[in-house]
């Protein structure tokens, strides 16, 4: 296997060369130190993710893991997937350090970096959560914008907020103010997206008294006061009428930002050039995409682009192209990619004649060759009849709000050495499942190579979702074979966060900016 250096890696970086920085290792190890721009492709998920966050096969690829083998396993699968630029990172994090490398904790750090960089040069306007507090309760002229998820808003919320996520609020706020004189207050659970929610309004000129609602959520509970839970407000409720002016203010950002407008004939030959990696993204809300996108186009909601940008865009230097066909959302999408040293195209066309595939985003995964399925209603049955056990590859989470009966959580990383355990011998057969089995599938193959004369190994067809869609039960009783590190817990998400992990996320985001200087790779800039 072929290495590179730190050096080499920062040299590829500062030139704006086309390179991927993966790191194998689970999502809460990535989360203890990472170089800035590394994507968290675990070895457990490779094959769902690989083809759609680095789909050119020829990209200059850089992995490392911790020492435990996952380079050597994922460097024969990269080869297997016909990837033929693939570099191990020499020394892995611990060199990168040694030489010189910055290295970042926590997850998308390169965005949330982004945001800090973003308000230390714009000095985007805040208001405490006291603050805040007091003008809810004196019901002043506001709106309450809050800029995440709909699934993060309805966990907890400011009160009186609405649901607006990212993209959407230029496009959408001057439709829910009062008047002129409706003062906006952006909010998420942290930082970013407040911040760069906030900075959004105030780029696109509207008139407006805007500021961001200071450590979001966290600052809420950390001045001691209530969240709600369970809210169903939201922009989608309402009728939007298209401000004209704000979509010309919009066009003008981001072509000040260096984003270039290109139409389908453009798009194509952009995609006929094999030397370079073209991403899609439609940012519109999933409802639209679903009901007519481009070919080959991938949605991701316009404001988490921005937040998880590592997580959609593996390749460092590749170009950009969004998609929205009221072009509000990809301008204000494309600024802030520009901004953080992106080559970015938003298209302009008739989206009648493009937006003719409809149905959700399929992702595009490796040929895999197997063959023995079974119904829900058959491993029911072969439970009874046989001895086996149930490997379920879902993550954690979803494995605890229920799973099949006496199913065993386990990650895809650990299959070489579970099946090894003698407790496997005398079985008769495996059956393999996960949300849609998609990823279960992927497992055959390492479990077949340890497999006794006689024995089977089985796919549950359609995975959990065809047992619970067959009224079969499920349970909640336990049983880990792998430790769970899958996904880190983000100290802005859920309610049982303690405050003092809380106040520890704040400071550490109020250091990115001097970790940026240190880093000296990201070529980030503000207009």
């Amino acid at each position: 296997m072929k290495t590179i250096g730190y050096q080499e890696v920062r040299e590829k970086l500062l030139a704006g060369e086309e390179i991927a920085i993966v790191d194998l290792r689970e999502e809460h190890i990535f989360a203890q130190n990472h170089p800035l721009f590394a994507s968290n492709i675990s070895l457990s998920r490779l094959e769902i993710e690989i083809y759609n966050r680095i789909p050119r096969l020829d990209t200059p690829i850089v992995i490392y893991d911790d020492g435990d083998g996952r380079v050597e396993r994922a460097y024969t699968k990269l080869r297997e997937y016909c990837y033929s630029n693939i570099a191990v990172l020499d020394g892995g994090v611990a060199a990168w350090q040694r030489d010189g490398g910055e290295l970042f904790i926590d997850v998308n750090s390169a965005s949330k970096a982004f945001g800090e960089f973003v308000e230390h040069h714009k000095g985007t306007p805040s208001l405490s959560a006291e603050e805040l507090k007091a003008k809810i309760d004196a019901q002043e002229n506001i709106v309450i914008l809050d800029a995440r998820r709909f699934d993060e808003y309805q966990t907890m919320s400011i009160p009186t907020g609405m649901s607006v996520p990212g993209a959407e609020l230029v496009l959408r706020a001057p439709s829910l103010i009062k008047d002129e004189n409706t003062q906006i207050i952006v909010n998420c659970a942290g930082r970013t997206r407040s911040i760069i929610g906030t900075q959004s309004l105030i780029n696109a000129n509207l008139p407006h008294e805007i500021f961001a609602l200071r450590n979001g959520t966290i600052g809420w509970t950390l001045a001691g006061q209530p969240l709600e839970h369970g809210q169903q407000r939201s922009f989608s409720d309402l009728d939007t009428q298209i401000d004209e002016q704000v979509k010309q203010n919009a066009a003008q950002l981001a072509k000040r930002a260096g984003v270039k407008q290109i139409n389908f004939i453009d798009l194509q030959n952009l995609q006929a050039q094999q030397d370079k990696t073209t991403y899609i993204f439609d940012v519109r809300t999933e409802q639209e995409y679903e009901a007519g996108h481009l070919p080959a186009s991938r949605w991701v909601a316009g404001g988490q682009l921005v937040q998880e940008t590592d997580h959609y865009a593996a390749v460092r230097g590749a170009r950009i192209v969004l998609v929205d066909d009221q072009l509000v959302r990809a301008y204000m999408t494309g600024s802030w990619l520009a901004q953080m040293n992106w080559n970015v195209y938003v298209l302009a066309d008739d989206f009648a004649q493009v937006l003719v595939e409809t149905g959700g985003w399929k992702p595009a995964t490796p040929q895999i060759d197997v063959d023995l399925f079974i119904s829900p209603d058959e491993l029911q049955q072969l439970s009874t009849t046989q001895n086996i056990v149930i490997w379920d590859f879902t993550t954690a989470a979803n494995y605890k709000k229920g799973h099949i009966p006496h199913a065993q959580w386990v990650l895809k990383a650990d299959v070489s050495k579970l099946i090894q355990q003698p407790a496997f011998t005398s079985l008769d057969a495996i059956v393999v499942t996960c949300g849609s089995s998609l990823l279960a599938q992927y497992a055959v193959p390492e479990i077949k190579t340890q497999l006794k004369s006689g024995q089977k190994v089985y796919i549950l067809k359609g995975g959990n979702a065809a047992w619970a869609q067959a009224g079969l039960p499920l349970s909640q009783e336990l049983e880990l074979l792998s430790e769970e590190i899958d996904r880190y817990k983000r100290p802005y998400e859920g309610t049982d966060i303690s405050k003092k992990a809380m106040q520890a996320y704040l400071d550490w985001e109020f250091g990115l900016v001097n970790q940026l200087k240190n880093d000296g790779t990201h070529g980030f800039f503000v207009i």
